[in-house]
């Protein structure tokens, strides 16, 4: 389960990635030039782990990334403005990166959640 969940999530990070370079506001996310590099290398992680790591390499990496996602998530909720600084953001309030914080939590989550059931 945990290698077809990083194949997923690869190419849905890479298509974000891309996409965001052309249309930063994409769904009301706040996407910069450091936000689509970031989605484009994980995804690229994510897609060399799916293919061809082993299995196990797949359950390891969905436990740090969604550890990772849901903690960015997190911030993004109790420190937007640390956030967006790291992200390249001008200065936004957590309910600007509403869209954003959700994304990484569910994200994060879902990669957790895979990763247990692997």
């Amino acid at each position: 389960m945990a290698r077809t969940v990083c194949r997923i999530v690869g190419v849905g990070l890479l298509a974000i990635g891309l996409a965001g370079f052309a249309w930063p506001t994409m769904l009301g996310l706040h996407l910069t030039a450091i936000h689509d590099i970031l989605h484009l290398l994980t995804g690229l992680v994510a897609l060399y782990v799916g293919f061809a790591a082993p299995p196990t390499a797949a359950r390891v990496l969905c436990l740090l990334f969604g550890v990772a996602y849901l903690l960015l998530g997190l911030a993004g909720l109790v420190a937007p403005r640390l956030v967006a600084a790291v992200l390249g953001h001008a200065p936004v309030s957590a309910g600007e990166l509403a869209p954003d914080n959700a994304l990484h939590a569910v994200l994060g989550s879902g990669l957790l959640l895979s990763a247990k059931k692997s």
